[in-house]
């Protein structure tokens, strides 16, 4: 697993962990702390997860009860692959947490980050039928990438995790799961992030835009198509602006201007 920053976000390993799971330690913990600052957060609810290194196919979590702004590199949790927390308390894991983030986990283990909100602006969005329609080019960039999953209620049943699954597809990166929220994936941290941030000012955009009482500028299908072809090619693994490649080291760097460095012990 490579990380998604140019260097460590913390060179100290207070705890014994091995140097790969600090650093990925390090980097979670630091998206926990941008998700609340970018007022993405939900109170103790949604997780963000990411897998370790290994044949153990452990991942880790956030504590559940624990706030976002509360997150350390130590406090995180880890889980297998059956749901059985190592070394912590079972109380700890949220276990819808553990269906959404499993799912995608087994499924491809290059998709190292899943990252899970339920944010204002997504819940509207995941609320109309039509969805995120492409009516901004922040919007039309994501087409390509972006899915939907019907909603089932909380995550609690096992097999909904075929579903979700199936819903995401081989080459999706953005999930709005009706009703609920949303969910986006990544073979970085800094990349499921980016992913989340971008359809967050989508769909703010798209709100604030259908609340104008203002006509609305539709786009022909073969400009729509044109466009999302580019962010197809843009924001792809290996394109231009890969989503995260570019912004993590700086989003970081901006955490710790706000908030310190306490998010590394």
């Amino acid at each position: 697993m490579v990380s998604s920053s140019t260097k460590p976000v913390s060179a100290s390993n207070p705890y014994g962990f091995s140097e790969e799971e600090w650093a990925l330690r390090c980097e979670l913990a630091a998206c926990y702390q941008l998700i609340d600052l970018y007022g993405m957060s939900d109170l103790a609810a949604t997780h963000i997860s990411v897998r370790l290194p290994g044949d153990e196919h452990h991942f880790l979590l956030n504590p559940f009860g624990t706030l976002f702004d509360e997150i350390t590199a130590s406090s995180l949790i880890k889980v297998d692959i059956n749901g059985k927390v190592i070394g912590a308390h079972a109380g700890l894991l949220n276990p819808a947490g553990f269906t959404i983030h499993s799912a995608i986990h087994m499924f491809d283990p290059s998709l190292s980050c899943v990252l899970h909100t339920h944010t204002r602006a997504n819940n509207a969005i995941a609320m109309q039928k039509d969805g995120l329609l492409p009516l901004s080019q922040k919007a039309i960039l994501l087409w390509d990438f972006l899915r939907y999953h019907d909603y089932e209620g909380i995550s609690l049943d096992m097999d909904e995790r075929e579903r979700i699954v199936r819903d995401l597809g081989p080459d999706g990166r953005i999930v709005i799961l009706r009703n609920h929220g949303a969910l986006t994936v990544g073979q970085s941290i800094g990349e499921a992030f980016v992913w989340m941030y971008r359809l967050e000012a989508a769909c703010r955009y798209q709100i604030d835009g259908l609340a104008g009482g203002r006509e609305l500028n539709w786009l022909s299908e073969a400009d729509v198509a044109h466009a999302a072809k580019q962010g197809r090619k843009a924001l792809g693994i290996g394109g231009w602006a890969e989503a995260g490649k570019l912004e993590w080291p700086a989003l970081v760097r901006k955490l710790e201007r706000e908030r310190g460095t306490t998010y590394r012990t």
